[in-house]
């Protein structure tokens, strides 16, 4: 039994050697027994590829290894794909919510870096974001401020989804509107 585990940690270690993993949070928590208080951790962790991918996990144990090791595995299970603008910001602004917690993310230009706080600034890293603005609005507990970023990027469209949805052309919705602009000069002579 024992080496058919080693043989299954072996070949995830073999599998997923390009996630990059934080720890964003570490909780001791007690439980009050008839001898006294035993102590357990929880750990909450993010896991991306920095190309698109970010998942997260939570894990809980007796020890601090373990307790990381479980949310890593929960977080490679749980990972989303974002579509991300030039490999670097989104392609338009986005909120997400979970429960109390709320974050606005808004797209960048080069340059302006990561604009984030804790918890949601790990999920950027992880995904392979290098400009953005973001903001958390309501809790400031990390699970949710987590959660709700998540959602807002799983919320996320790229053109070429919009436009497979649509049944059109990706330059067709990327194309400015001449014909309004067209329009107006025609309109403003008629005064008389």
């Amino acid at each position: 039994m024992a080496e058919r585990d080693n043989r299954r940690d072996r070949r995830d270690r073999d599998e997923n050697p390009e996630f990059a993993d934080r720890l964003v949070a570490i909780n001791r928590v007690s439980k009050t027994v008839k001898g006294g208080k035993r102590f357990g951790f929880a750990a909450l962790v993010v896991v991306g590829d920095q190309r698109g991918r970010v998942g997260f996990g939570k894990g809980k144990a007796k020890e601090v290894p373990e307790a990381i090791r479980k949310a890593t595995e929960q977080a490679k299970r749980s990972m989303i794909r974002v579509p991300l603008r030039e490999g670097r910001t989104l392609h338009h602004d986005i909120e997400g919510r979970h429960g109390a917690g709320r974050v606005v993310m808004r797209t960048a230009v080069p340059g302006t870096g990561i604009i984030a706080g804790g918890p949601m600034r790990a999920v950027f890293e992880m995904l392979g974001l290098q400009d953005v603005v973001a903001k958390s609005l309501g809790s400031q507990n990390p699970y949710n401020m987590i959660r709700a970023t998540i959602d807002g990027l799983k919320k996320e469209a790229s053109p070429r989804m919009i436009a497979q949805r649509r049944g059109k052309k990706v330059g067709d919705i990327l194309k400015k509107d001449e014909a309004p602009a067209a329009a107006e000069p025609e309109a403003a002579p008629a005064e008389a």
